[in-house]
């Protein structure tokens, strides 16, 4: 990943010398095993965990002869240990390593993906709040619909992203995997109690078969749930982006001082962070159908997984990491407009109230379809005199309407109120 969309922690995670670093604890946790169970001279697991360490520029060296990252790796390894090296690695075969460190990679990064989701559910459960009862439109199919609060709006996505901490954690759990099975996953060179030993210490579980690999379907599952994070992410900024638009203006993201919004025209006020959120999104999910297809390998093992993998592991958990944290900055500066947002409701006469005045009509003893057909006629005069006059003064004027409904009704039905009067129980509901 490109710094641009990189944060420290994380990119961390997926340096070489990250990676490196678990390979050695892995290879340093099976000799001690080992030794302690006499499948190697007593005391060459405790001179193993006393000499071992790596240099990155010379495993690199090695490699370009060798054309094998693992006995690169053990090779380096070994000039630092001496004699006893010819015991690291005993049994174990290369995925035995590759297949456990990567799952401790994963568990290290959904741990942050986890901890920047609380931070967005938390932030977007204070804005909530704060909006709980402030009224805005709401649209289906872009199209004023009725009304609603901004705070039900934010409290909707909330909930989403609280879906998505717990498919996380789900996915978190079901990819800290340790195999160390040696060669076709028979356990024949390498006993299963010294994989029970680095499973425990690294806090991963066993695999159940592992073949000579990790089954891919556990990565695909958690690489689909970050594509589904990502999705929840590009669904909140899309919103974000339709609401700041002039004709709108509804919400806008926060504009600095000395922020600039074009290089040609000085008023542009751009939604700049949320479109950036949604092509980041893009590249999240570009990586689900890749970790799909991985699922389909060679009998017991082929490496056409591996190249996809080097790529699509460290691209998507740096992008999400980057992207909800973002996101929360987005939440957390948000600049609302609550009476644009009203202006915006008013703007066309009162249709906002047209399926209130079919209810009353048809409690009133009129069929359900002529009720639509008389609330729709006066609709459409508002609708095309672009709200010169409301819905409620065509409805004055319409005979029928009032031998069915007195003013006193009619001036009830148009009462904002009636759509926020289970708010309280939905905020309940949502945040308990």
């Amino acid at each position: 990943m490109i710094p641009r969309y990189s944060r420290p922690e994380m990119a961390k995670i997926w340096e070489l010398e990250n990676k490196f670093n678990i390979w050695l604890e892995i290879e340093m946790l099976a000799a001690e095993k080992m030794d302690e169970l006499g499948l190697i001279p007593a005391g060459a697991g405790k001179n193993i965990r006393a000499k071992a360490n790596f240099n990155v520029d010379r495993i690199h060296q090695i490699e370009k002869e060798v054309k094998h990252d693992v006995i690169a790796f053990l090779t380096s390894v070994s000039e630092h240990v001496g004699d006893d090296s010819r015991f690291i690695h005993q049994g174990m075969t290369s995925s035995d390593v590759i297949d456990t460190a990567f799952g401790v990679q994963l568990q290290q990064s959904a741990d942050i993906i986890i901890k920047e989701l609380d931070g967005l559910i938390n932030a977007l459960k204070q804005r909530a709040q704060e909006h709980k009862m402030t009224l805005c439109i709401g649209r289906s199919h872009g199209i004023h619909a009725e009304p609603t609060t901004f705070g039900l709006k934010l409290a909707g996505h909330y909930a989403a992203f609280k879906r998505a901490k717990e498919r996380l954690i789900q996915a978190r759990d079901e990819i800290s995997i340790c195999a160390m099975s040696g060669a076709v996953g028979t356990f024949a060179t390498l006993d299963p109690r010294v994989e029970e030993h680095v499973a425990e210490k690294l806090g991963l579980k066993t695999e159940t078969v592992s073949t000579q690999i990790i089954p891919r379907d556990r990565h695909a599952m958690f690489f689909a749930t970050l594509g589904v994070v990502a999705s929840s992410i590009e669904n909140f900024a899309t919103e974000i982006r339709h609401l700041q638009r002039t004709e709108v203006r509804e919400v806008e993201e926060y504009f600095s001082e000395k922020q600039k919004g074009s290089s040609a025209m000085p008023h542009k006020r751009n939604p700049i962070l949320s479109e950036n959120l949604t092509g980041l999104a893009r590249n999240i999910r570009a990586s689900v159908t890749p970790a799909l297809e991985n699922v389909t390998l060679w009998h017991e093992r082929d490496i056409s997984h591996s190249s996809t993998e080097r790529l699509i592991a460290p691209n998507s958990c740096i992008t999400l990491d980057f992207a909800l944290n973002r996101l929360t900055g987005v939440v957390k500066n948000l600049v609302i407009y609550p009476e644009r947002m009203k202006k915006n409701m008013e703007s066309m006469g009162g249709l906002v109230f047209s399926q209130r005045t079919l209810l009353a009509l048809t409690s009133a003893g009129i069929s359900r379809e002529d009720a639509y057909r008389i609330v729709q006629r006066n609709a459409m005069k508002v609708w095309n005199n672009d709200a010169e006059k409301s819905l409620k003064s065509y409805l004055k004027d319409d005979e029928l309407v009032m031998s069915k409904i007195d003013r006193a009704e009619l001036d009830a039905i148009f009462d904002y109120s009636f759509y926020t009067k289970n708010i309280d129980y939905l905020f309940e509901r949502t945040f308990g």
